[in-house]
């Protein structure tokens, strides 16, 4: 085991050797400490192998080194030889190095001379390549600020977009690239502001611009109105042009040989050579798309549409606001008009020329909004209007008005609904100019029927008033017509309020039976309002006479009677059957008939003043003893005037003159009655009472004559019976059989109040005690004295009687 172990030890100790002696000596640590890490004492082995190694290897050498001596003797003398050559060369070679040098010395100046002007020119080319890629964005810059001069501001944006995406980013290394890439949004602010200046200036131009577009968008229209109506009345025909007008593009026609027709070949002859004009002839719409068209390009067009929305209803605030005069003149309206339509043509041509910047939406809220204060400002103004021709005007504006805005797709029923408001006003205004009409027809007429000629002036009078008469007709000229002046006068006037009436109704888009409903309610209205109230006024006057007052009962007969041919006329206009369910009638007949009535109570009203004012005159001496043997005066001159009045009253119509005759009788037995038993007259004669009885018998005799025809027996005599019973009991004394008979229905003195014959018999007996009338009867027969006594008695006991 141990020649074992000695001999691995010597194989290890030969591997380690070699390794030594093949590893560099960097790694030579390792296996040196492995050496240690063997077997104890094994170094000194180690280093004794180790030393035996060396000096086998120096050996080695020396037998080399043996082996060799000769030849490194050989090449140290040869070596001895070549050095003196090598020193003479080393001189040859420094002398050429020498003369090289200073031969290369110029040759070096050149070549660095030759190397600048290389890099100068490389330089130089590369500056070129770096201009060449500026050049493209300095021009883009330098067109930029051309094109924001000639305010073509799309096309700079689209520059400096292009200037931005393209051409900086190749040079953005450089200064003046950053610069630029600075200052495009300043400039794209500066753009900005410029087009929304531009904006603005147009905003406000608009507003100047408005009230032209909407006057030639309203002829227009009102032109393309007349056109229609022309084509109607000459459709059958079959040769007409039919022209479609709109300020938002030019206007064609079509004929009947299917060749297209411009504008300048069509309308009417006046205007056959005039060019339709457009929006945008007469209001310059660049700013607006400029602006928008920049705004879109910068991403802002929701801030430029919001602010052009907010602006133009500012403007529609401003436009619908009236002038405060407005009402007095119809240019007024027009200018109100025009600017509206001015306004509406704009957002419409807006609305389609552009994508977006305003909706259908947004112009029909404006459109609602300004409707709503369009029909409060006209309601509130067209009140004010008291002239039917301005209130027509206006009606005329709001159709063209209407059929303009239509034309653009606006609705507008609201309007024609608030055509019938100023209808009535319209009406009204008629009523109001109808009833100075007629107050000047009725101050200016003579109230005395018309007198007529010759046949020409009869058949003018026959022409303007249906009047008809069998036995007037037979009658030869000269001739009297019972009617006045007035008459044909007002059925002419009144018809002229049915054409005025017509004239409100054109246009209206109404049927015939609509119209025909319009035009009897407007008559209906003048009857029974105007007329019935000038009429009612007219017989008001104090002026007005019997004789007045008679005629105009004549008057209002005959226009009575010409109601259904007032009725046949508006049929021969709207041709409408009067037999239609929902025809209105005429109410001429119920207020003729009404200011007849009214005629006839001021009648009677006035003939009673006049028997008061004759009663007035009456001066009776009511202490006289006895009578003049005749009828007085006052009572006389009246009874004249009565028969003069009635044989006025016999041309009026049914019974009018009876019932007068006999109103004017009981008024004047009333009155002679009251006389009698005035309290203030406190005394009375039997020669007063025979003077009365006189002037009764007068009253008796003209209700007998018969003053008016048509009287049965002694009916009007009746209107004096109870003053005839008065006077003939006083007056034959018959106090017995009043007495004795009273109450009885066939008592003589049936009519004789006791308190009238009391109160009577009382001023009798004061009488005869002041003046002693029957004092020569109380000496001869003091019985009549007691009597009259007891017939006081025994009637203040019959008064007591009917009051208990």
């Amino acid at each position: 085991m141990a020649e074992n172990e000695t001999l691995e030890c010597i194989t290890e100790h030969e591997r380690i050797l070699q390794e030594i002696e093949s590893t560099d000596t960097a790694c030579v640590g390792p296996t040196l400490r492995s050496i240690y890490d063997d077997q104890p004492n094994a170094h000194k082995r180690f280093m004794e192998k180790l030393d035996a190694r060396i000096r086998n290897h120096d050996r080695e050498i020396e037998k080399m080194c043996n082996f060799h001596h000769q030849g490194f003797v050989d090449a140290i003398t040869e070596l001895l030889k070549v050095r003196a050559d090598a020193e003479k060369l080393m001189g040859q070679v420094t002398d050429t190095n020498r003369r090289l040098q200073e031969a290369g010395r110029e040759v070096t100046a050149q070549t660095e001379e030759v190397i600048r002007c290389r890099i100068q020119q490389r330089n130089m080319a590369t500056t070129v390549e770096k201009l060449h890629l500026c050049i493209p964005g300095s021009a883009a810059v330098r067109v930029a600020i051309y094109t924001v001069c000639l305010y073509r501001y799309y096309a700079a944006l689209k520059t400096m977009e292009q200037l931005e995406k393209v051409f900086i980013p190749r040079v953005s290394q450089y200064r003046f690239c950053q610069i630029m890439a600075e200052n495009l949004p300043r400039l794209r602010e500066e753009i900005k502001e410029i087009s929304m200046s531009d904006l603005k200036d147009f905003l406000e131009s608009i507003r100047k611009h408005s009230d032209k577009v909407g006057h030639t968008a309203m002829r227009q229209a009102q032109q393309h109105r007349t056109f229609n109506s022309a084509v109607a009345k000459q459709a059958s025909m079959g040769h007409y042009t039919k022209p479609v007008y709109s300020l938002n593009g030019r206007t064609h026609s079509h004929t009947h040989y299917g060749r297209l027709l411009t504008a300048d070949e069509t309308g009417d002859e006046e205007e056959a050579d005039e060019e339709i004009l457009t929006a945008q002839d007469l209001v310059d719409f660049s700013p607006v798309y400029r602006c928008l068209h920049i705004y879109t390009v910068l991403g802002d067009r929701e801030t430029f549409e919001n602010y052009y929305r907010k602006q133009r209803k500012k403007q529609a605030r401003l436009v619908l606001q009236p002038q405060a005069n407005m009402h007095e003149t119809v240019e007024g309206y027009r200018r109100y008009f025009n600017q509206i339509v001015g306004f509406f043509v704009v957002e419409d041509h807006i609305l389609h020329a552009t994508q977006g910047l305003v909706t259908r939406a947004f112009t029909d809220e404006l459109w609602n909004m300004a409707l709503s204060k369009i029909i409060a400002v006209l309601r509130t103004h067209s009140s004010y209007c008291d002239d039917p021709d301005l209130v027509l005007e206006l009606k005329n504006l709001i159709v063209i008005f209407a059929d303009t805005l239509q034309g653009y797709g606006f609705p507008v029923n609201r309007l024609f609904d608030l055509l019938f408001e100023v209808r009535d006003q319209y009406n009204e205004t008629l009523l109001k100019k109808w009833a100075l009409v007629f107050r000047w027809i009725f101050e200016l007429d003579n109230y005395s029927p018309i007198p007529v000629e010759t046949e020409e002036e009869y058949i003018l009078v026959v022409s303007r008033f249906p009047f008809h008469d069998a036995e007037i007709e037979k009658q030869d000229f000269p001739k009297k017509l019972p009617m006045s002046q007035s008459v044909p006068q007002i059925y002419t006037q009144v018809k002229e309020l049915i054409y005025a009436s017509l004239k409100f109704s054109e246009s209206l888009h109404r049927s015939s039976t609509e119209i025909d409903d319009m035009l009897r309610k407007s008559t209906n209205l003048l009857l029974t309002r105007t007329l019935s109230s000038c009429l009612q006024n007219l017989i008001k006057k104090p002026h007005i006479g019997l004789t007045e007052l008679v005629q105009i009962i004549i008057n209002t007969t005959h226009l009575e009677q010409a109601c259904k041919y007032l009725e046949e006329f508006i049929t021969n206009i709207t041709n409408v059957s009067p037999e239609t369910v929902h025809t209105t009638r005429l109410y001429g007949l119920s207020t003729f008939k009404d200011a007849r009535h009214a005629a006839e109570g001021e009648i009677y009203t006035k003939l009673n003043q006049k028997i008061d004012e004759f009663i007035q005159l009456a001066d009776y001496e009511w202490g006289m003893a006895e009578s003049d043997g005749r009828a007085s005066g006052y009572l006389m001159d009246l009874i004249n005037f009565l028969r003069s009045t009635f044989q006025v009253f016999t041309h009026l119509p049914g019974k009018v003159a009876q019932t007068a005759c006999m109103s004017a009788c009981k008024h004047l037995s009333t009155s002679l009655m009251q006389m009698l038993l005035d309290t203030e007259l406190k005394q009375i004669s039997m020669g007063a009472i025979q003077q009365f009885n006189l002037d009764v018998i007068q009253c008796e005799l003209f209700a007998s004559s018969e003053p008016v025809p048509g009287f049965q027996g002694d009916t009007l005599q009746l209107a004096f019976i109870d003053l005839r019973q008065l006077l003939d009991l006083f007056m034959v004394w018959d106090w017995s059989t009043y007495l004795a008979d009273y109450g009885q229905p066939t008592s003589k003195y049936l009519r004789v109040n006791p308190a009238t014959a009391l109160a009577l018999l009382e001023k009798m007996k004061d009488t005869s005690k002041k003046n002693n009338i029957f004092s020569q009867f109380r000496k001869n027969d003091r019985d009549k004295q007691k009597l009259i006594e007891t017939v006081v008695k025994q009637l203040r006991s019959l008064v007591n009687g009917m009051s208990s």
